[in-house]
């Protein structure tokens, strides 16, 4: 069979089935792409219906670069020519593939398959990070992802070189047509929505979704939609914003990124249109929609919408947001979140498992929806199955039965390097699904780090062959003089994260000298979470690199993840001034020193940041979570010094807190002494959380009285000072000097 015939055949069966079919053109570039152009008119596929994405435009049809794959989700082609040879970025390729319509063509144009994984590329570059080269990269990822091209169905490989076909990718499956002129109605008393919004949905699993939306006409109410991606939950989404827009609500709408939620603009403005409500918008697409009764779909970034006013709030791939934030929106009395399982937006079992408890512990009442027929192709679409492995977008961990009686005594240390995961596909799945549900950021790009990556670890518990708790780790330091000259002059320097922090932005030249390892990401197993596993896990990790100078970690702090990382030995050296604009948190580096070289770093970072958190809690931080603060405070460990305090300035502090002194006069001595109290290990327990939330939010962050008493619960400013006097009596009792003392006697009879 010639390639013309073959993809005239993959064409026809893809339509019939209303699935896709991808097309391997391995070999020389140029020929490949002679190839393609044949193949898309063999397959009589019209030029404005295709979307290239390569480096440079060949083809006579719309083009991105592999960074800019993310302009093509939400859209739809029927053919995507995705030219590898300079590179393969996993999130590229994970963007772009959902962007094929049913029926059509994924061309893949790529190196020999023989000998790509050899070859070093573009994307490698950026996995190379120092002291390491390129040629310390390997390619274990396209090795596993040749590997798959070959093995699965619908998938057609031509060696272009040879002009010959390896394979066919023809599955003969049976003839299955799209039922999208279904009429599907909603009847009851109860309906509030017009017919047109069920109308306009394409599968009765979203016409479900609109449907469970209306449940938001009502207060105390929450939807969760969830699904694979390309299943049209955004859609859906849209759809009912416009609907309750229609009616004159202000329905907010916001996701990790506008690009996100794009598609919830779309459908909300075309039901608009359709019902002639719509009034306006601000762009196309649009990021504002108002209606001619008034209402409106507007847009904002996670962190600007949990703080301002709206009738209804549509959270659109919550699965992106850290908890944190997701609790936040439970103060809206009506709100909808909508998230994907797997897929290249996000990891939806970690939004199940970890926000599930305090959505159901909201006062909310809550309308579960699950959607699974997609909207774009047919169920069990070849190439979906495909993209799903290649990307590991359907890691999940082990089964709760499977590891539930794992305990920190009986579950076993292991180093887990890329020739296992290649070995065993269910410890890749276990490993990897553990790692996502960790962190929001986790993405197919993590997956090549995780097998490729020189400096990137892994070590993991297991339990009866099953990982219960995983950690991947970075080693950083260990850097030449001209990279860290590069790096103190303000040069990015990759996979170096803590020592960039302590170099460029706390001026410590040598901070780059010693060898250390980054706790990047720590994942434990929901159902023995919070047993001792992750302890266990960074104690063995700490006494297999026993010969490095240091561990570290870098984190959006909250007061448990403090606490946790404290308790595990890890001290406090740096807060971020800015927040994190997806987690809406401060970051907190950590370091637990190993060697007196580490130890020497460590030491002197602490004092430095002792010595300088009062002025920037006062500035940059003081909007700061006064737990927050609080547990990076008791997280320092360093000594402090009041030798500097004068005796002028002891007996300010001792008539505040025993006499008419005042602390607004001159917070300075103030603030060295609760920095003291908080930060310095000798210090003795003297005040209760409450007190030091005061001293924290009054002293450190120079809030006004009658804010703090409000937050702290006090009747009144007059009861917040006396109490923050109260508060500083044990203070002047413990470290207080003898002029301190003296004018505590002279109020005290």
């Amino acid at each position: 069979m010639n390639v013309s015939s073959l993809v005239a055949a993959l064409r026809n069966e893809a339509r019939e089935s209303n699935e896709r079919r991808l097309l391997v053109l391995a070999g020389d570039r140029e020929e490949g792409y002679e190839i393609a152009q044949d193949a898309l008119a063999a397959a009589k596929i019209p030029e404005g219906k295709t979307s290239q994405v390569a480096p440079r435009s060949v083809l006579d049809c719309e083009r991105v670069s592999q960074n800019r794959a993310g302009n093509l989700l939400g859209t739809t082609h029927e053919a995507v020519v995705f030219d590898a040879h300079d590179e393969l970025r996993p999130n590229a390729l994970g963007r772009v593939v959902g962007a094929v319509d049913g029926g059509g063509l994924f061309v893949l144009l790529t190196p020999p398959l023989d000998s790509w994984a050899t070859r070093r590329d573009d994307f490698d570059a950026t996995l190379a990070v120092p002291p390491y080269s390129v040629d310390d990269v390997s390619g274990n990822f396209r090795r596993r992802f040749v590997s798959l091209l070959r093995a699965h169905r619908g998938i057609a490989i031509v060696d272009v070189d040879s002009e010959s076909v390896e394979d066919d990718g023809l599955t003969d499956p049976a003839p299955r047509l799209a039922d999208r002129e279904t009429e599907r109605t909603f009847s009851g008393e109860d309906e509030i929505f017009p017919a047109a919004a069920i109308e306009s949905c394409l599968t009765d699993d979203q016409a479900s979704a609109v449907h469970a939306f209306d449940a938001l006409s009502e207060p105390d109410n929450a939807v969760v939609v969830e699904a694979d991606r390309g299943r049209g939950k955004s859609s859906a989404a849209g759809i009912a914003a416009g609907c309750f827009a229609a009616d004159g609500e202000d329905v907010l709408v916001t996701a990790r990124s506008y690009r996100s939620a794009r598609e919830v603009f779309v459908r909300a403005a075309a039901l608009l249109d359709t019902v002639g409500e719509l009034a306006d918008t601000d762009h196309d697409p649009p990021t504002k929609i108002t209606t001619k009764e008034g209402g409106s779909v507007r847009f904002e970034k996670p962190t600007e919408a949990v703080s301002v006013d709206a009738d209804i709030v549509f959270v659109d791939e919550a699965a992106a947001l850290p908890v944190r934030m997701l609790e936040r929106f439970l103060s809206f009395p009506r709100v909808a979140f909508t998230t994907t399982i797997h897929g290249y937006e996000g990891a939806g079992r970690g939004f199940s498992v970890r926000f599930r408890t305090r959505l159901e512990g909201s006062g909310h009442d809550v309308t579960d929806v699950s959607l699974v027929e997609p909207i774009r192709y047919a169920p069990g679409d070849p190439i979906e199955v495909w993209s799903f492995r290649a990307l590991a977008l359907d890691a999940r961990p082990a089964v709760d039965p499977l590891v539930i009686d794992a305990t920190p005594d009986t579950a076993e240390y292991r180093t887990i390097d890329a020739d296992d995961l290649l070995a065993d596909e269910n410890l890749l799945r276990e490993t990897f699904g553990l790692l996502v549900l960790a962190h929001y950021r986790t993405e197919p790009a993590d997956l090549a780090r995780l097998l490729d990556a020189p400096n990137v670890a892994v070590r993991a518990l297991c339990w009866n062959d099953h990982v219960v708790s995983v950690a991947l780790l970075a080693r950083e330091g260990n850097l030449p003089t001209d990279v860290r000259e590069h790096m103190y002059d303000g040069g990015r320097v990759k996979g170096n994260m803590l020592p960039d922090v302590l170099t460029t932005q706390l001026r410590d030249f040598d901070a780059g000298i010693p060898t250390g390892m980054r706790i990047m990401r720590i994942a434990t197993h929901h159902a023995v979470r919070s047993s001792g596993l992750g302890s266990r896990l960074l104690a063995e990790v700490r006494r297999e690199f026993s010969d490095l100078d240091w561990l570290g970690t870098g984190f959006g702090a909250t007061p448990e993840l403090l606490r946790f990382w404290r308790e595990n030995g890890y001290r406090t050296v740096q807060l971020s001034t800015t927040r994190n604009d997806a987690s809406g948190e401060y970051s907190a580096l950590m370091f637990d020193p190993i060697s007196s070289t580490g130890r020497d770093l460590y030491d002197r970072h602490a004092r430095r940041f002792a010595g300088r958190i009062a002025s920037v809690l006062s500035d940059a931080l003081d909007d700061m979570d006064p737990d927050v603060v609080r547990e990076s405070l008791l997280a320092t460990d360093t000594e402090i010094s009041l030798s500097s305090l004068t005796d002028w300035e002891w007996r300010l502090v001792a008539a505040s807190a025993y006499g008419p002194g005042q602390f607004d006069h001159g917070p300075a001595p103030f603030r060295k002494l609760v920095v003291k109290q908080l930060a310095d290990p000798a210090a003795p327990d003297l005040l209760s959380p409450r007190q030091e939330r005061l001293l924290v939010r009054k002293v450190l962050q120079a809030h006004r009285w009658s804010a703090v008493a409000d937050e702290l619960g006090f009747h009144s400013p007059g009861e917040a000072m006396r109490a923050l006097g109260a508060s500083f009596q044990p203070l002047v009792d413990t470290y207080g000097n003898e002029a301190a003392l003296a004018e505590k006697a002279r109020y005290s009879d």
